[in-house]
């Protein structure tokens, strides 16, 4: 009786401590190729509004320079936390990236018309942003004409 007990008791027992034991920490981490703060620009975003303006500044104090349609690709470079009446808002630098400029589907997608500036500011809720330009292009494939 003594030794179904003691065996009883090791069979209860023995899980507690096994499940208890260190895990190894040989756990190795490759950084990437390109450390994130050492970007020009913080990712790629696709307009996901049928049509924005892209302003000069951010902020409701801004001008139109232009206007941007659904599925425009792209390059994010900065981002504002404006706050005013309204409540905050953020808003992104960004430039188009010249290939897919439009709405529908890249490389065949559309043209822009008026030209588009360089640079100018929209609000971040009128962008997607990604990490890496093929997800943004992926996306604005995605969204159709």
């Amino acid at each position: 009786m003594r030794i179904r007990a003691l065996f009883l008791f090791l069979i209860l027992v023995f899980p507690l401590f096994s499940a208890c034991r260190r895990a190894s920490q040989d756990v190795f981490v490759i950084p990437p190729a390109t450390h994130p703060l050492t970007r020009h620009y913080i990712g790629y975003g696709v307009v996901n509004v049928s049509f924005t303006h892209l302003m000069s500044e951010p902020g409701p104090g801004g001008v139109s320079r232009g206007h941007l349609r659904r599925g425009t690709v792209l390059r994010v470079l900065e981002r504002q936390h404006i706050t005013g009446q309204g409540g905050a808002r953020s808003w992104v630098l960004v430039e188009p990236v010249s290939e897919f400029v439009g709405s529908g589907s890249p490389p065949e997608g559309n043209y822009q018309s008026p030209p588009v500036p360089p640079r100018g500011w929209l609000a971040e809720v009128t962008v997607e942003i990604f990490d890496r330009e093929s997800r943004a292009i992926t996306a604005s494939r995605a969204m159709g004409p």
